[in-house]
């Protein structure tokens, strides 16, 4: 979230763009779904650019800002996480996915069941969404997104959620007091820190070739 419908939209191209350049980058199949991230992040300001413009309400841009924040990113984080992390990381990451995945279904009850509106409060954007015990899913959230970095057993990604966890406090704050929304920067600023996990990542191994002589002994064996 950005503080205006044009801050939105120039963010949200800019966030893009890094995720082009990171998925351009990818050298394993494992790393893509974290390296889209930020593709995911800039879709999501574009989107609220379209709230924005519409002064709020309920509107299938509301509707969309909503899941994409909420039961997507609680399942996509973590997996990616997964999906890229060293083998002595991934028992405890399927836990957080587990974690991820229920907490995305109580998140997607509560859009399914109930009003989804946005509101603009000067420089932000307040939404409101039905969730009858609200701690919970916050707490699942947290735990799936910024806990899967901060246990990926990668030291990039354990910054990345050292970042998350200190940024998203920064800009709840402010977002609370209706100061001004400062979410995008925070988009763009683990965006750029992803684009250069990325870019470390080691490529993927394949399968060591075998030399024709002794492809050409083995033959012989056989005959």
């Amino acid at each position: 979230m950005c503080w205006s419908a044009t801050a939105d939209l120039v963010a949200g191209a800019g966030v893009a763009a890094v995720g082009v350049a990171c998925v351009a980058l990818v050298r394993s199949g494992r790393d893509l779904p974290l390296a889209a991230l930020p593709l995911l992040l800039g879709a999501h300001q574009i989107v609220e650019s379209v709230v924005w413009s519409s002064g709020g309400g309920s509107g299938p841009a509301t509707v969309a800002w909503a899941v994409i924040a909420l039961p997507l990113l609680a399942v996509w984080v973590p997996a990616g996480v997964l999906c890229a992390a060293p083998p002595p990381a991934r028992t405890r990451l399927i836990v957080l996915l587990a974690v991820g995945v229920a907490t995305a279904a109580l998140l997607t009850h509560g859009l399914a069941t109930g009003p989804v509106t946005a509101e603009v409060r000067g420089h932000t954007v307040g939404y409101t969404i039905a969730l009858s015990h609200p701690v919970a899913p916050v707490a699942g959230y947290l735990l799936a997104t910024v806990g899967s970095l901060l246990l990926s057993g990668d030291r990039r990604l354990v910054v990345l959620g050292i970042l998350a966890a200190v940024g998203a406090s920064i800009c709840w704050t402010l977002w609370r007091l209706e100061f001004i929304s400062t979410w995008c920067a925070f988009a763009a600023l683990c965006s750029l820190v992803l684009l250069g996990w990325v870019r470390t990542r080691p490529r993927a191994s394949s399968p060591p070739s075998r030399h024709p002589a002794a492809e050409h002994r083995e033959h012989a064996k056989g005959d």
